[in-house]
C-alpha cells in the first residue's frame, strides 16, 4: 500500500504543509527568524559544597551538608546525619573538617565502614567516595553545586512525601515501619502504630466542595504534626487516613499522644470563604508488644486498623487503645 505522507525534500522536512494552519508550515517557517535579541542570563557562581547523599537504605536520596567542623553519622535521632537502618549503630561514624580535609573516622560501631568496598576505621575523604555504613546504608561524599542541590532536595521530597500535605506518603512509611518492627523486635523496644481518620469527610467534600476538602486534610495534618515529637513519622495512609509511627515510648503514652491529636483537631477552625470548617478524627492506637512474639508490620498495621473501627463505631471523635479502651471514648486508667 503506497503512503499518503508527502515526500520529503531535500533539506529532510516536508516540502509541503500538513494543512494551511500549520505554524510549521513551509511558508512561516521562511518567514521567521531566529531572535538575537535574547540575552544570556547572569549567572553569578557560587562555591560547591560538601554532602552526603543516602545512595542506598531507607532514605536514599537525602543529602546532609557537612557544614560543621564535627559531623556525626548514625541511627539516633541526635545524630547529625540520621539514617534510619537498623544495622547502623546509634552513633556510628564522624567526618571531622579540618582545613579543607574531610575526615571519616569509626566511632567504635558494631558492624564498621567499607569505604570503596575496603573497611577502614580512619581515612581522608575525596570527592566521590562511596562510604557503606552496616550491611545496607551506602552514602556518597561529593562537592555539589547548589542547584544540584536543590534539585536532588526537591527529588527527595517527591519521592517520599505526599504532594498534598506534605505528611509522609505511604511508600515510605511502609519500608520504615518494616524496618522499625524488625528492630524493635531483635532488641526488644517499644514501638506503636497509631491509625486516623476524618470523621464525615465525604460530607465535607458534598457541602463545601473538594478544594475545601484539600484544606481540611492539610489543616488536620498540621494539628497532627505540632502533636507529636519529632522522631516520630506521620503519613498518609489513604484518602483520608493518617498513620503516626511512634518507637521509644509506652502504649499507655501513646495514647495520650492520639488523645492530644483528636482534641487539637477537634478544637481548631478551619476557615473557608466567609464559614468556618469543624472536623474531627477517630484514631486506633496499637502496640507491637501486643501482637505476640515476632509479629509482623501487618498485625500491627490490623490491629490498629481494628481499633479506628471501633473508634467509628462508638460514636467517632475518639481515642480506641492505651489508656481510652473503653468505647466511650473514656480512660480506664
Amino acid at each position: 500500500m503506497s503512503s499518503s505522507r508527502p515526500e520529503p525534500s531535500k533539506g529532510g522536512l516536508s516540502s509541503q504543509p500538513s494543512t494551511a494552519t500549520d505554524w510549521y508550515g513551509a511558508d512561516l517557517a521562511t518567514q521567521r527568524g531566529t531572535d538575537t535579541s535574547v540575552a544570556a542570563p547572569v549567572v553569578v557562581p557560587s562555591p560547591d559544597r560538601p554532602l552526603l547523599k543516602v545512595l542506598v537504605g531507607l532514605n536514599a536520596g537525602q543529602l546532609f551538608p557537612l557544614d560543621q567542623d564535627e559531623t556525626v553519622i548514625g541511627r539516633s535521632r541526635d545524630a547529625d546525619v540520621h539514617v534510619d537502618d537498623v544495622g547502623i549503630s546509634r552513633r556510628h561514624a564522624r567526618i571531622i573538617r579540618e582545613r579543607g580535609r574531610y575526615v571519616l573516622e569509626d566511632l567504635c560501631s558494631t558492624n564498621g565502614i567499607l569505604l570503596n568496598g575496603h573497611r577502614v576505621a580512619l581515612v581522608d575523604l575525596a570527592d566521590g567516595d562511596r562510604v557503606q555504613l552496616g550491611s545496607k546504608a551506602v552514602l556518597r561524599f561529593a562537592f555539589i553545586a547548589p542547584d544540584e542541590e536543590a534539585l536532588a532536595r526537591k527529588l527527595y521530597d517527591g519521592s517520599t512525601r505526599d504532594a498534598l500535605t506534605s505528611a509522609y506518603n505511604r511508600k515510605y512509611v511502609g519500608e520504615r515501619l518494616a524496618s522499625e518492627v524488625a528492630y524493635a523486635n531483635r532488641h526488644e523496644t517499644a514501638l506503636s502504630l497509631a491509625m486516623l481518620d476524618l470523621d464525615h469527610f465525604k460530607r465535607v467534600n458534598d457541602t463545601f466542595g473538594h478544594l475545601a476538602g484539600d484544606v481540611v486534610l492539610r489543616a488536620v495534618v498540621a494539628q497532627a504534626a505540632k502533636s507529636i515529637r519529632a522522631e516520630d513519622a506521620l503519613a498518609r495512609y489513604g484518602g483520608e487516613e493518617f498513620v503516626v509511627l511512634v518507637r521509644g515510648i509506652d502504649l499507655q503514652n501513646v495514647g495520650v499522644m492520639a488523645e492530644r491529636i483528636r482534641r487539637n483537631v477537634e478544637q481548631f477552625s478551619i476557615p473557608w470563604d466567609s464559614r468556618a470548617i469543624q472536623t474531627t478524627v477517630s484514631i486506633g492506637v496499637a502496640s507491637l508488644s501486643e501482637c505476640g512474639p515476632k509479629a509482623t508490620a501487618e498485625t500491627l498495621v490490623a490491629l490498629a486498623d481494628k481499633r479506628l473501627y471501633e473508634a467509628k463505631a462508638g460514636g467517632r471523635n475518639r481515642v480506641r487503645g492505651g489508656p481510652f479502651m473503653s468505647l466511650n471514648g473514656e480512660s480506664n486508667a
